[in-house]
């Protein structure tokens, strides 16, 4: 591919996820803050506007609603947490579908940007949850029983604590967090990378010669299919995210290690 300098076509890169302000300079004025926003009225709105007009029979826009909650409720609260998990639907269904939201924001046309591939959202997301277990865990064990359970796990000969205790510690206090928020950024970012160069690529070939357009419809065509595809990743990328929220407060909630 020629470079921009050469008058060809410019490769999407990092720099096209590093957004200039909306208006003014500040840093908060940029499109994935306004996204983020965003996704907090179009989800209170739709949940409010599904359970306005409750009924028995319900209608399409209550059952889509009552359909999303009774999965987070059912599949991933109860089936994974236990008799506790009503305590915790909640912020699972809080983090479900403001997850889901802004990835789609990713294929929606004129958004097309999915605000959790900036890591500084996925972050916060993490430490929300990191924040969470081990509260649960400290309140329901005691904070010495907690740790003591974390650095020596029992049934473990001695001297095997020298190389297990680092590595625990560095799994529940660093590695969690960090593998959480980064797999739904890394997921996010590589997705919508790959869209760029096969969107983009396809419309830089349609100015070419000859030869050249007759591969654009085939960059077209695959840019599509992976629109599909990277639909499939940003749904479940929300719900690992979730899932795997649900775990770590489930074996908070544990009473071994």
């Amino acid at each position: 591919m020629l470079l921009a300098e050469d008058g060809g076509f410019k490769p999407p890169s990092t720099a096209d996820f590093e957004l200039p302000p909306v208006f003014g300079d500040n840093p908060y004025t940029t499109k994935p803050i306004f996204l983020v926003f965003l996704s907090v009225i179009l989800i209170s709105v739709f949940f409010i506007a599904a359970s306005r007009k409750a009924s028995i029979v319900p209608s399409k826009l209550q059952f889509a609603g009552e359909s999303i909650y009774s999965f987070v409720r059912n599949d991933l609260a109860r089936d994974v947490i236990g008799h506790e998990f009503m305590r915790f639907v909640p912020y699972l269904f809080t983090l479900f579908t403001f997850i889901l939201t802004n990835n789609l924001f990713g294929i929606i046309p004129f958004l097309q940007f999915p605000a959790m591939s900036r890591v500084s959202f996925p972050y916060v997301l993490a430490l929300f949850t990191f924040v969470i277990f081990h509260y649960v865990a400290i309140k329901h064990k005691g904070l010495i029983a907690y740790l003591k359970e974390i650095m020596f796990m029992p049934g473990v000969p001695k001297p095997v604590y020298i190389l297990l205790t680092p590595i625990e510690v560095a799994t529940y206090f660093l590695v969690r967090p960090l593998t959480l928020s980064l797999r739904l950024f890394a997921n996010m970012f590589a997705g919508h990378l790959l869209l760029l160069v096969f969107i983009l690529g396809g419309e830089h070939l349609l100015q070419g010669v000859i030869g050249l357009k007759l591969v654009s419809p085939f960059a077209f065509a695959f840019g599509i299919g992976l629109t599909f595809f990277e639909f499939m990743v940003q749904c479940l990328q929300a719900y690992i995210f979730t899932l795997l929220t649900a775990l770590y407060i489930a074996g908070a909630l544990a009473d071994e290690h």
